[in-house]
């Protein structure tokens, strides 16, 4: 079969003969992957390997069509349309044990050590099947795994319904927070970034208020904006080092910051900024995967419910929709900048070359 194989730094291989997974276990599901996309910690891993096996099939942001089910599977049958958790866990670390699956000592995810989702087809254990409603689509199903990601961290909180939250960073993740703080009640979301058009896109995605943070630091902005007070809640979703420190200094008194993003740099904090945690009391949480307990947890369901109401809608996120021939080129693409993307989706099921990423743009840097 066709897929997109990692085997070394930067070393990324479409190939066409790469063999079909098969059930070997008698709870194994195979899909027929028909989108996925490239996450952030792909475009990492391809940068600088981490935990891998070489020549492995990457990926692992997906949905697609079972064509296959083991002997001992139940509810789920042949043409189901389904997304699936990548992420496993080892049920045996006091952490498992103690219903906490985000916190595995051997947490790993497909596309690493085991056959990932950047081909026509992967395989889960059937406890990792996540079923799709006839009216979510497959691109949006895609993106399944990022939004339970997001999830996870606001149900670390203690949002209450009424409260302000500001996003630092609208990539896809932090996209996605602007509409997860809507469907937990903000009634004032502030989208916070250096791309006008990333919060162009916020802003049709829910997002009240929209700051460059270019134009003046937005602390001073969102100080301006709530009379001095800070929001209730921020959420650090860029993974910047930068960013990492400057959403400190965004919440009230008491307030609180969880930290989605990861920054793949030292962060030095400035005195100002590290004050706040202490001066303001602030509750600081840091967010891991998407999973809890019972596996794979409510950031799936919820998130599947959220895009069959369309309270999460991710086609705005999409920038390009390729075949998986295109996956060495954009990636290189991606690393460097030169293409303006938000989400990239590949569909395997696509033979024809689409020419999208042939158009440069050069993309700000930052968050």
């Amino acid at each position: 079969m066709k897929s997109l194989n990692l085997y070394g730094v930067q070393d990324l291989r479409f190939e066409e003969n790469t063999p079909v997974p098969v059930i070997e276990n008698d709870n194994d599901v195979i899909i027929k992957v028909k989108s996925v996309g490239i996450c952030g910690s792909d475009t990492s891993r391809y940068k600088k390997l981490g935990p891998y096996v070489e020549g492995m099939t990457f990926g692992h942001e997906f949905a697609g069509e079972v064509t296959e089910v083991g002997p001992e599977v139940e509810g789920i049958k042949v043409g189901d349309r389904v997304a699936g958790c990548p992420a496993f866990v080892c049920e045996k670390c006091e952490y498992c044990l103690g219903g906490e699956p985000a916190r595995c000592e051997n947490l790993s995810v497909i596309g690493a050590r085991r056959p990932g989702a950047y081909a026509e087809y992967t395989k889960l254990p059937a406890t990792h099947i996540v079923p799709l409603p006839d009216n979510v689509d497959y691109d949006t199903a895609a993106l399944v795994e990022p939004s339970a990601v997001v999830a996870h961290g606001f149900y670390r909180t203690k949002i209450q319904p009424g409260a302000e939250v500001a996003i630092m960073g609208v990539g896809s993740i932090g996209l996605l927070a602007v509409q997860w703080a809507k469907i937990f009640g903000a009634k004032k979301v502030y989208a916070i970034d250096i791309d006008d058009k990333k919060l162009q896109i916020a802003k049709e995605l829910g997002a009240d208020v929209a700051i460059n943070s270019l134009e003046k630091p937005a602390h001073e902005q969102i100080m301006e904006y709530t009379n001095g007070r800070g929001v209730d809640l921020a959420v650090e979703s860029a993974g910047s080092p930068i960013t990492s420190a400057q959403v400190l200094a965004l919440p009230k008194k008491g307030g609180e910051v969880v930290f989605m993003g990861i920054p793949y740099a030292d962060i030095n904090i400035e005195r100002f900024y590290f004050e706040k945690i202490v001066r303001n009391e602030l509750t600081i949480y840091g967010s891991w995967n998407a999973i809890s307990a019972p596996f794979p947890g409510k950031e799936w369901t919820s998130t599947v419910h959220y895009m069959s109401t369309g309270q999460i809608n991710v086609e705005p996120m999409i920038s390009h929709k390729l075949s998986l021939q295109e996956g060495p080129e954009v990636f290189q693409k991606v690393i460097n900048r030169e293409i303006d993307s938000v989400k990239v989706i590949f569909n395997p099921e696509k033979t024809e070359v689409s020419g999208e990423i042939n158009n440069v743009e050069e993309v700000p840097v930052g968050n």
